[in-house]
């Protein structure tokens, strides 16, 4: 037996029946909705800004790692280690504003003078008893730089932007083997 017009139907109290509209739950899943991906980016933000700082911290107590940067480093950075070159160990530091890749060996005489010409200068452009590399610098991978009682020549080669700026300090302690010291940075 169908019910009278308009009286309730035994689905509930709306009329037509069917269950009642839950405006609260709709509420409750767009707030869901909203809420779960901003919390999301949120952490993900906190986690991205502390691996920066991590990695950065977990390189720096790494130091130098031996062997000769890739052939892209070498490329980007403008350092070409001569071949045949001995004691070679590199350390890359990369941020938005610069990165910088720090590079040691020891070369021939003539390993010299074809490294300082690969770049665009000549070991004329080396001052003697000058250190270029600044003491952070330095410090970052374990350098003694500097130090008295050594045979220190150095010098600054500035190029055109975007092109890295070289400081290359070399201790020529051994004539025949001089060691050379390079950061090299690139600010993008």
């Amino acid at each position: 037996m169908a019910p009278p017009p308009g009286a309730p139907t035994s689905g509930g109290s709306t009329p037509g029946g069917g269950r009642p509209p839950r405006r609260w739950l709709k509420a409750v899943i767009v707030f869901l909705l909203i809420t779960i991906p901003a919390g999301y980016l949120v952490i993900s933000a906190i986690q991205s800004r502390n691996g920066g700082e991590d990695k950065a911290e977990a390189a720096s107590a790494k130091g130098l790692e031996a062997g000769y940067p890739t052939r892209v480093q070498r490329r980007i950075y403008d350092v070409p280690v001569p071949p045949y070159s001995k004691k070679v160990a590199f350390y890359e530091t990369n941020s938005w504003k610069v990165s910088s890749l720090y590079v040691q060996f020891v070369t021939s005489s003539d390993g010299l003078d074809s490294f300082l010409h690969q770049i665009g200068t000549g070991r004329s452009a080396l001052d003697k008893g000058k250190v270029t590399i600044t003491g952070a610098q330095a410090k970052k991978v374990g350098w003694h730089v500097g130090e008295a009682g050594h045979d220190w020549a150095g010098m600054e080669f500035k190029q055109k932007d975007p092109q890295p700026k070289l400081r290359i300090t070399v201790k020529f302690d051994n004539p025949a083997h001089p060691k050379v010291y390079v950061v090299s940075t690139v600010t993008p």
